[in-house]
């Protein structure tokens, strides 16, 4: 029988489609796992390598910076002063200094961001640690939020389900367990199209989004891989790295607080001279 000779209503039975649906839950479960590697680089792995690189070096690196701003400022102040006296004009400190936060406010924020990256490494550091099987149950539970809530993965999620995502993100952030195993427990297999006439090419459709979504993840995992704070991760295994990066920021300390020093003295010499 022809498909002209059906019955209106019929369902017509695709050869195909069986198999495009199992490409997409094929597809589907591998950029799960992708999302999870990413996520494990970023909000485990990654946190964890900054924590300990600023433990070890963060210090030094903070004070090494804070010192070159100083430094900056006080040449800058050097540059103010020497104008005005340049021009025969009374040198007004409290406006010179006025002068100088503005000019360095953009500097401050940058130490007062990396004061706060200090301060959250510390605090992580006193955080608990997960016990090994803790942590592979976080994976296979995250996994599986992933799998059926992710916005990329479910397009037609409702914004209900989309907060749930994001607050099973923030668990799995957190190693918080017990949120991430409500969450999980709430979570509904979703049912992917009939084979109704328009279903194959549907399936199709979410096939190829699927592809481009896997290229995009892995393309970030790429990323991730080359850029701080994961690039630190090879000297953080190294004992005797670890202590030669100390050494060079201990030698560059000494170098700028005599500079720090030097230019104090300008300003002190070029004062007494008005």
């Amino acid at each position: 029988m022809s498909d002209l000779s059906r019955e209106p209503g019929s369902i017509i039975r695709y050869p195909d489609y069986e198999k495009l649906k199992a490409e997409v839950e094929k597809l589907r479960t591998e950029l799960s796992m992708l999302v999870l590697e990413r996520d494990e680089l970023l909000l485990v792995q990654c946190r964890n390598i900054e924590t300990a690189y600023m433990l070890n070096i963060g210090g030094l690196e903070y004070r090494a910076y804070e010192t070159e701003c100083t430094i900056a400022r006080l040449k800058r102040k050097v540059a103010l002063i020497q104008a005005r006296m340049n021009r025969q004009e009374d040198v007004v400190l409290p406006k010179i200094e006025a002068t100088l936060d503005k000019e360095f406010a953009e500097f401050q924020q940058q130490l007062n961001e990396r004061l706060d990256k200090m301060n959250a490494a510390i605090e992580r550091s006193r955080g608990a640690v997960s016990t090994r099987e803790e942590t592979l149950e976080l994976k296979k539970l995250y996994r599986a939020v992933v799998k059926y809530l992710h916005p990329d993965l479910r397009p037609d999620l409702s914004g209900a389900k989309i907060k749930l995502f994001y607050n099973a993100v923030k668990a799995y952030e957190n190693g918080d367990l017990n949120g991430l195993r409500i969450i999980s427990a709430m979570v509904v297999q979703p049912t992917l199209p009939d084979s109704q006439p328009d279903g194959p090419a549907l399936m199709a459709k979410e096939k190829e989004r699927l592809k481009k979504l896997l290229e995009t993840v892995k393309k970030r995992i790429r990323e991730i891989k080359s850029e701080y704070p994961y690039t630190m991760k090879a000297l953080l295994q190294s004992e005797e790295k670890i202590e030669e990066r100390k050494k060079e920021l201990q030698s560059r300390i000494l170098e700028l607080e005599d500079a720090l020093v030097a230019y104090r003295e300008k300003i002190a010499e070029m004062l007494r001279d008005q």
